[in-house]
């Protein structure tokens, strides 16, 4: 076969940084290395018992096994458009502002194809989600990145924004409660980033993926709830990690209706809808399991302290995070991100998440997820515990 098999813009997308990381995982394994794996965002707690009733009954139930409706089932549509109304305040029209989506990834990703034009522009957060630049170059947009940093809260600067803004930008990406970096942006915060928006004219993408893992009795903020921001933008919300459902891929998407309207075109045309006894139990999630999902907030919440508590035990100040299951660590001076996580796997068997991974402002910390049950977590401090490293200004006998 002549030349390469690859299109172009393939050639452009590094390889998915989870999938390097199970790669790493494996080998590891078969040297004989006893993982405990902190590198990706996977909650080990199942969904609620009601959940996963509803899910067998309907699955039993003749008729359930066909394909689907590519927009969801009415009802679906309906307990979204309620939850966001009951959580945000909004009311959504859930046959025009609201989408279901098989995970809130598959969304973000189709949606560049949808609005995106080859050679535009668009604006996105670093360190952020690797999807985001891998979508927007499928597409056959341009990703110009724009920095979180941690002297401003993991927050963008709205100064900084203007310099990268051109003629030719024509979509800005936010993530709040962020991933990685686990910072909560409130609703003063958002409208300053929708008004960027509105004055640029730019699509406003709002992940929200995190938005019920928030700590300290804090709430996050939806940017459908900024001024005029229904008219600007799109959100996603996935019930992977508010009900513990990541393997049943099922989200959805929420805004404009006209930009709700070209997703759904392209996802008409590249996937089918999602499997019906999943959106009926997606329904019984959304409706009855809200004491569910205080206590999976409550039990992440305690493990971050617990892990964040046992590391500035050694001497690694790190901070408790506002948010998500992730902790956003700084590393020791001296070493690369990819340095530091090579390293702590071969004196540890942990697995840890490099921040350049995550974009070039990601250098300099890495990202530990705490969905591994209590017992694991115990032996990943003790390993921390017994390794030989400067983690602040004595080094750890």
């Amino acid at each position: 076969m002549a030349g390469t098999v690859e299109s172009q813009r393939i050639q452009h997308i590094p390889p998915y940084l989870f999938a390097r990381i199970d790669k790493i995982k494996e080998e590891a394994r078969r040297r004989g290395i006893d993982i405990i794996d902190l590198g990706i965002g996977d909650p080990d707690v199942g969904p609620p018992k009601a959940v996963i009733d509803t899910l067998v009954e309907s699955a039993r139930r003749g008729g359930t096994h066909h394909y689907s409706s590519y927009e969801g089932l009415p009802e679906l549509r309906a307990a979204f458009a309620d939850w966001f109304e009951k959580r945000y305040g909004i009311r959504l029209d859930p046959d025009r502002e609201v989408l279901p989506l098989l995970g809130s990834k598959e969304g973000i990703g189709h949606i560049f194809l949808s609005l995106v034009n080859p050679g535009q522009e668009v604006l996105l957060p670093d360190p952020g989600y690797p999807v985001y630049a891998a979508g927007t170059v499928l597409a056959g947009g341009v990703p110009v990145f724009f920095p979180l940093r941690e002297k401003n809260g993991f927050l963008p600067d709205i100064k900084e924004l203007t310099l990268l803004v051109t003629q030719n930008t024509k979509m800005i990406w936010i993530n709040y409660p962020s991933n990685p970096t686990a910072a909560v942006s409130d609703l003063e915060n958002l409208q300053k980033v929708a008004d960027f928006a509105d004055h640029h004219g730019l699509i406003l993408c709002h992940d929200a993926a995190y938005s019920e893992i928030v700590y300290n009795g804090n709430r996050s903020a939806s940017i459908l709830q900024t001024r005029g921001g229904k008219e600007k933008g799109i959100e996603f919300h996935s019930l992977s990690k508010t009900f513990c459902m990541p393997g049943w891929r099922v989200g959805f998407a929420a805004g404009n209706a006209a930009i709700i309207e070209a997703l759904a075109r392209v996802k008409t045309n590249l996937d089918s809808g999602i499997f019906l006894p999943i959106q009926e139990a997606a329904v019984t999630a959304l409706c009855e399991c809200e004491e569910s999902v205080k206590e999976i907030c409550a039990l992440f919440e305690s493990r971050c302290s617990r892990f964040v508590s046992g590391l500035r035990e050694i001497g690694w100040n790190i901070p408790m995070p506002q948010a998500t299951f992730y902790i956003w660590a700084p590393i020791p001076a001296g070493s690369s991100s990819m340095e530091f996580c090579a390293h702590i796997l071969e004196k540890t068997g942990i697995v840890c998440t490099p921040g350049v991974g995550f974009g070039k402002h990601g250098e300099g910390f890495i990202r530990m997820s705490m969905t591994m049950p209590e017992d694991r977590l115990e032996e990943a401090l003790d390993r921390f515990q017994g390794l030989k490293m400067k983690w602040g200004k004595e080094e750890v006998e």
